[in-house]
């Protein structure tokens, strides 16, 4: 299928610029296109994910995708959906966020062959700017009336701007026009709050070059759920794309907990699968819905993509263990991921190996008496094994890597014993 037809299909094109000319050049050239995430923090997160996916889609129709990472932007803070001015990070600490996100992305793209992915920061020209040279080169070229008739400048006037997030969108517009020139970037792609920092691009393009020089725009609609409630977020926070912040674990389940309502959107916008594919998940959620068949292609195929194989493997093994309730098989490793969030206890003395004086001292039985009641009556499991023994005594062996015993009381009370 025709690549913007694909796209349409998948929900992905919200606004386009011109989009007979976009169809056209597409039809004639293979063609360079950027999109860009600024470092406010270390790491992405899943509400970054569409745009990039959306470029490696162009990728893998012969396009060549540019990753910016906003060195410099991010040190200016993008007025974009806020009420007021963000806080300025140091550039010790964009640097640093920099080096987290180019990692991230680096798992997305190609970066070899033909048209293999190039990524840029735009601290390495915007830095070296002076002050001068940005106001008579580029600013001369952006009317003020222009700025404020944007939404994102025009929704902070009562609030208040500074002058710093005010230029932000002919920062934004100079790394278009810097792409143009260098890469021979044609497009710019990015999520719906960005289309007057796109337009600016294309209005710098047109008033720097010839007439006949073109570019355009195109952006993705915001992700929603069916219930209303905002995408990405958990009880926990954000969903991040760092494993130290999101275990793989953690972001496979969030993957897997879709609901039914947004299963197709989610694969349509995620992954890589084929309309075909799609189609028939879509039918195994109507016919068959407590398969999850849908659910579960969704959380490996983005799983797999952002963590690799092996850590894909991984996750469906906790998930699998804490499903069963046969956890002595996982590592401490797998044991830190899916147990997480569970309550913890971390063993005082000798004493404590008595599963009795374990169970109260760790809250798991409210006395020892009641230690005692659920152990006999068949309550307490160690590793996913029921003792009915009052008088057990915890082994070596019951510690896992020497490192955790996880005791689980009735059916879905589990406690992580650290050692």
């Amino acid at each position: 299928m025709e690549l913007l037809q694909d796209l349409a299909w998948r929900g992905i094109i919200y606004q386009q610029t011109d989009e007979e000319g976009l169809k056209d050049l597409l039809s004639k050239e293979k063609i360079s296109l950027y999109c860009g995430a600024d470092p406010t923090a270390d790491s992405l997160h899943i509400g970054h994910l569409v745009p990039f996916l959306t470029l490696r889609r162009f990728q893998q129709h012969g396009h060549r995708p540019i990753v910016l990472v906003g060195g410099a932007t991010g040190l200016i803070g993008d007025p974009s959906g806020k009420s007021e001015e963000r806080k300025l990070l140091t550039l010790e600490t964009v640097q640093q966020n920099v080096e987290g996100i180019k990692n991230q992305l680096a798992a997305i793209f190609e970066f070899e062959g033909e048209n293999g992915a190039i990524m840029v920061n735009n601290y390495d020209w915007a830095g070296k700017m002076d002050i001068v040279t940005f106001l008579r080169d580029i600013g001369k070229h952006i009317g003020v009336n222009y700025m404020l008739a944007k939404d994102t400048i025009a929704n902070r006037l009562e609030t208040g701007i500074s002058f710093t997030e005010f230029t932000y969108t002919i920062l934004q517009a100079m790394d278009f026009n810097h792409l143009y020139d260098h890469h021979n970037c044609k497009l710019q792609i990015g999520g719906s709050d960005q289309w007057g920092n796109i337009t600016s691009g294309l209005e710098l393009i047109r008033k720097m070059h010839a007439e006949e020089s073109k570019a355009f725009g195109l952006t993705i609609p915001l992700v929603t759920k069916a219930d209303g409630t905002k995408f990405g977020k958990t009880e926990g926070g954000a969903v991040w794309l760092d494993p130290e912040k999101t275990t793989p674990y953690e972001f496979y389940q969030f993957w897997l907990n879709t609901a039914d309502a947004d299963v197709i959107k989610y694969l349509k916008l995620f992954t890589f699968l084929s309309h075909d594919f799609i189609e028939q998940l879509e039918q195994s959620v109507q016919e068959e819905p407590h398969l999850r068949k849908a659910q579960k292609a969704l959380a490996e195929e983005i799983t797999r993509l952002i963590h690799g194989e092996d850590a894909l493997e991984q996750a469906i093994k906790i998930s699998q263990a804490l499903f069963s309730g046969d956890v002595q098989n996982l590592t401490a490793a797998e044991i830190q991921q899916g147990f997480k969030d569970v309550p913890s206890y971390t063993v005082q003395n000798e004493a404590e190996s008595q599963l009795v004086e374990l169970l109260a001292a760790a809250k798991i039985s409210p006395s020892k008496r009641q230690a005692r009641e659920d152990i006999t009556n068949g309550a307490i499991s160690i590793n996913g094994e029921k003792t009915t023994d009052a008088a057990y005594v915890l082994q070596e062996t019951d510690k896992i890597e020497g490192q955790f015993t996880i005791i689980r009381r009735g059916k879905k009370k589990y406690t992580l014993i650290r050692y």
